[in-house]
């Protein structure tokens, strides 16, 4: 190790420390506060403990508690590792297996022969206390990979023994102790337990070793730490907030579909409500595109076998698919709507002068999800896909992209989603061989939807080697009211179905070409779409897509008829109205419909018989007073024209 070494500090200024000299020691001669501070430090690329000892010159950071995503990342997985020593302390006998930081928290996977239980969390978040007041520190070791597998058998750990043998690359082991525990870990972490102080244990699920359901199946403890207790209550009441808007919650209670074990999983019943819901998207939808362009195709829920087989849906993705037999031969029920709208093109010659075509459909897939991943209306076996297919020039390809990334825009703002991030996946310039089509096809379709982006000014984050095989894309996802980010669009390329289908037009020069085929989805999947709007909304929907804009109220049995009236009179404006004509009071009718959270209640009794008039209420507001019934309508059409949020 070198006597002396250069540090070069994010400001650009230099020192001169001795070589062996810790980040820690670095942020000390800096200041204290900053040293207080410090939990980790990144040196050249790495991310490295502060305790880790400086043996060349480069530039170094210190990350500090209020570093973002990087200082959380470290206290999280420093937290996992606090679990994991609580609950051998508590457990003896348990298996540790891997414990990552994960987005918004941390798990760790033990084997347990009796399942963990709520007074068990408690138990381990009282542990985990005692152990972070202790203040123990969190020393990294590195010792031979043999003598590290050795050490792990003997400590009754398969899994970080197999772990050892199978990830670990180098002579040596990477190690972290702290106390009685020692776990295997590249790191980095906190110096000490003492810096965890704001941690919540969250909740007990099910998962197989490495993923494979063929493997033993471990008990994952999922949790949550933040620098600040602060910061805590807040991720926590966000959680909870979550909760009250879990679509599956909702809709139950607000009967908008169901699930059938006698059915099977993933397989949603639509009620009255929840139908007339998707029939508003859907026809909003409609409406669009046939604004832009598109023309609506229906294609056929399932097709032979063989044509599977030359879209090599077979070959790759068989697992997924629901195969049945059908006179001797095989039948798929569709995964996805691409073949359909291809043959549909191929049924004539087509020319440049028709391009662009744009084919559209909200076509029902079915796809073979494992029961474990199954989840309300977010994952689910069957579901309707927005489905386009646009087939085109290469002169056309950036204008047709600026115009879907402008249809998402769009359609996301009438929808109340105000924020959204947009990512472009492409190839790994290192491994070109794991992709359909050729290079010049490739460059294009990445320049062009880069270009496409750029051209709108609209700003991206480039992600390589996360493209398909069959063609690069970009994906657009949603933030809603609660910051949670979802996937909604999809902008895809696909160079193998044209090439394996065969797919041409006669170009200008009167010769055939090969035509190139964009996949679009706006929604994703209606179903998922309609899950993340009854999240984002509460259930509490804007009065367009409400599946009841209005409930009719009288004040008794008296005052029926004239409820009638106004009932009739709405409907026939084409207003989806509700009556509520039981003989229940009034106050115990207001209070069931604002839980089933209907935009606005329309009171007649005596007064509005008289004066010709209902008493309104919305859901947010209360009692407006008093309004004719024109008025009504006008304020309806007026939500309605403007795709209004709210009352």
């Amino acid at each position: 190790m070198p006597s002396e070494i250069t540090i070069t500090l994010p400001d650009g200024t230099s020192m001169q420390v001795a070589g062996g000299t810790t980040p820690l020691q670095v942020a000390e001669k800096i200041g204290k506060r900053l040293a207080q501070a410090a939990v980790a430090a990144r040196f050249g690329d790495s991310l490295i403990d502060l305790t880790r000892p400086l043996s060349e010159d480069g530039a170094l950071q210190i990350i500090t508690a209020g570093g973002g995503e990087e200082a959380l990342d470290v206290l999280r997985h420093s937290t996992s590792h606090l679990m994991a020593q609580a609950v051998k302390q508590l457990w003896p006998e348990a298996q540790v297996a891997i414990g990552p930081s994960i987005e918004n928290g941390f798990y760790y996977d033990f084997l347990k022969d009796e399942p963990f239980t709520e007074d068990d969390l408690a138990r381990i978040e009282e542990r985990m206390q005692k152990l972070a007041k202790d203040d123990i520190p969190i020393r990294r070791v590195e010792v031979p990979k043999g003598e590290a597998i050795a050490r792990f058998k003997a400590m009754g750990e398969s899994f970080k023994a197999e772990l050892v043998e199978e990830r670990v690359d180098t002579p040596e082991a990477s190690l972290y102790e702290q106390g009685d525990f020692i776990d295997l870990c590249r790191g980095p972490h906190l110096p000490s337990t003492g810096k965890i102080k704001a941690f919540r244990l969250l909740s007990v699920a099910g998962a197989y070793w490495k993923g494979d359901e063929s493997n033993v199946q471990l008990q994952r403890i999922y949790g949550t730490s933040f620098y600040g207790k602060k910061e805590l209550d807040e991720y926590l009441e966000k959680l909870e907030e979550a909760k009250r808007r879990d679509h599956r919650k909702l809709g139950k209670e607000l009967d908008l579909f169901s699930f059938h074990e006698e059915v099977g999983g993933g397989l949603a019943y639509w009620h009255p409500k929840g139908a007339i819901l998707r029939d508003r998207i859907e026809g909003y939808l409609k409406q669009e595109l046939q604004r832009r362009g598109y023309e609506l195709v229906v294609t056929p829920h399932i097709a032979r076998g063989e044509l599977w087989r030359k879209t090599g849906h077979l070959s790759y993705y068989r697992e997924n698919m629901f195969v049945m037999d059908v006179e001797g031969e095989p039948y798929v029920v569709k995964p996805m709507n691409c073949p359909g709208h291809i043959l549909i093109y191929k049924n004539a010659l087509r020319s440049y002068r028709e391009l662009p075509i744009r084919y559209a459909e909200f076509g029902t897939v079915y796809r073979n999800e494992r029961r474990g991943v199954l989840h309300g209306l977010m994952r689910v076996r069957g579901f309707t896909q927005d489905d386009a297919h646009i087939f085109c020039t290469p002169e056309q390809i950036v204008d047709e992209v600026k115009k879907l990334v402008q249809f998402s825009f769009d359609i996301y703002e009438d929808f109340g989603f105000a924020e959204y991030s947009v990512v472009l996946s492409v190839r790994d310039p290192n491994d070109p061989e794991k992709y359909a089509g050729e290079a010049e096809g490739w460059n294009l379709a990445e320049s062009s939807l880069a270009g496409a982006l750029e051209e709108m000014g609209v700003p991206y984050e480039r992600e390589e080697g996360e493209a398909v095989f069959y063609g690069p894309k970009i994906d657009i996802k949603l933030k809603d009211v609660l910051g949670r980010e979802w996937q909604a669009t999809t902008i895809q390329f696909d160079f193998n179905l044209p090439e394996r289908l065969d797919i041409t037009y006669i170009g200008e020069d009167g010769a055939e070409h090969k035509v190139l085929m964009i996949h679009r989805a706006l929604f994703g999947s209606l179903e998922r779409f309609i899950g993340i709007l009854i999240e984002h909304y509460g259930g509490a929907f804007p009065v367009w897509i409400a599946p009841v804009q209005a409930v009719v109220l009288p004040i008794t049995d008296a005052h029926v008829e004239y409820a009638k009236e106004v009932v009739g009179k709405l409907r026939a404006e084409g207003f989806r109205v509700a009556d509520d004509f039981r003989n229940e009071k009034i106050g115990y009718k207001i209070r069931e419909h604002q839980l089933q959270k209907v935009p606005y209640m329309l009171v007649c009794g005596q007064r509005e018989i008289e004066e010709g008039t209902v008493a309104v209420r919305n859901r947010y507001d209360g009692d407006l007073g008093a309004m004719s019934l024109e008025k009504f309508i006008e304020l309806l059409k007026g939500l309605e024209a403007s795709k209004a949020a709210r009352p």
